[in-house]
């Protein structure tokens, strides 16, 4: 049996789908990734996983490209001849799905891990194309063996309500890929040292909230002594809302922000600092770091926004602010900053979320489970209760 994961860019791989990859190679199915090129190429070469290489580029809108691309990935269906097509994120969600069905692939399983840019950004682009993108996902995701995997109630509604797939063949999953390992994730520091600091960790899009956070440090310039600002993060040049160089460095210029960068160990970095925050906009689907946050028992300030507001109980393990509001965002950090025993009590009861509903046991148990016994059951889908 052969399953091929397909996503539209190589590093969702590596912090989604190994866990996922490996169980499935552990009961004897051949698992091929194809994405286009990137830097997590040799940690899939490493686990002894194929790769097939496409000539893909996100934030390309060239007709010609496109349909090369699409015939590549429809080349590789016929070539490879896989019992099912996994697909993530929804460029890969279309053109895996209208790909595998000329392909006559049987199975085809599609994760949406958030609405990403088109379905976020108030940009005429992106409402120029918004049509567009429904019209091929109704093509996509059509086909009585066709199974879509979405990671919150939000979204899931927007599949109904823009009427592309049947809702009795839609899955939730509430975790991004395969949950949070808390054992990894687990607090090492309780009390508050020096500097009370602010983390915004994530792909610095306009859409995560980026300039609401500068300018929430903005108003805080008066504390400075007091509190300091982090941001984690590299421009994402495949997106559209991405921020430009010299947005990058206009923050770093003003100064009321400290720019890191691109920050491989999270779990050492959540370790130093008292208050994580996502302001995003961005339609997301479980943002795995606010998960991370919270296994750590950090307290979290993040939007009443799709998937956002899954990981947060308002005023039990943070507070949750309405959108591009970063007077909000300032109210909530000048609040725990003066009631450092409400941080405390924020992050433990965001520990003890994260144990009880976003822990990579529980994941494995319900969702995670439920697309390993999917694939192990092909030709026949059995739908699980989670």
């Amino acid at each position: 049996m052969k399953v091929i994961f397909f996503a539209a860019y190589d590093g969702f791989f590596c912090k989604f789908c190994l866990p996922l990859a490996r169980s499935l190679r552990d009961r004897q199915i051949d698992v091929v990734l194809m994405s286009p090129p990137g830097d997590s190429i040799a940690q899939f070469k490493e686990e002894g996983f194929r790769w097939l290489p496409l000539p893909m580029k996100r934030s390309s809108l060239n007709p010609l490209r496109e349909l090369f691309v699409l015939r590549s990935v429809y080349a590789a269906c016929r070539q490879e001849a896989p019992d099912a097509m996994h697909s993530f994120c929804i460029k890969a969600v279309v053109y895996g799905g209208l790909a595998a069905q000329a392909a006559r692939v049987k199975k085809r399983i599609h994760a949406v891990t958030g609405m990403g840019y088109v379905f976020s950004s108030s940009s005429l682009k992106a409402r120029l194309l918004r049509p567009v993108v429904k019209a091929l996902l109704k093509l996509a995701l059509r086909g009585k063996e066709s199974l879509l995997i979405v990671q919150n109630p939000d979204d899931r509604q927007l599949f109904i309500d823009c009427n592309v797939i049947q809702p009795d063949k839609i899955h939730l999953i509430r975790a991004s890929g395969s949950g949070v390992d808390a054992d990894y994730f687990s607090p090492a520091r309780q009390q508050r040292s020096g500097k009370f600091k602010v983390l915004l960790a994530a792909r610095l899009l306009r859409e995560k909230g980026i300039k609401e956070y500068a300018a929430a440090a903005a108003l805080l310039a008066h504390r400075v002594g007091q509190v300091e600002f982090l941001l984690a993060g590299a421009p994402d040049d495949g997106n559209p809302g991405s921020l430009t160089n010299a947005e990058i460095t206009e923050i770093k210029q003003v100064g009321h922000v400290t720019v890191l960068g691109y920050v491989a160990d999270m779990r050492r970095l959540l370790n130093e600092v008292d208050l994580f925050v996502l302001p995003s906009y961005y339609r997301e689907g479980v943002p795995q770091v606010l998960l991370e946050a919270a296994s750590m028992s950090r307290p979290l300030i993040t939007t009443d926004a799709p998937g956002c507001r899954e990981t947060v109980a308002d005023g039990v393990n943070g507070f949750l602010i309405p959108a591009r509001n970063a007077a909000a965002l300032v109210e909530k950090i000048e609040y725990l900053l003066d009631h450092p025993e409400l941080c405390l009590a924020f992050g433990r009861a965001g520990r003890e979320k994260v144990l009880q509903e976003f822990d990579q046991k529980i994941i494995f148990q319900c969702g995670f489970k439920f697309q390993v016994q999917l694939f192990g059951r092909l030709p026949r889908i059995a739908f699980l209760a989670c």
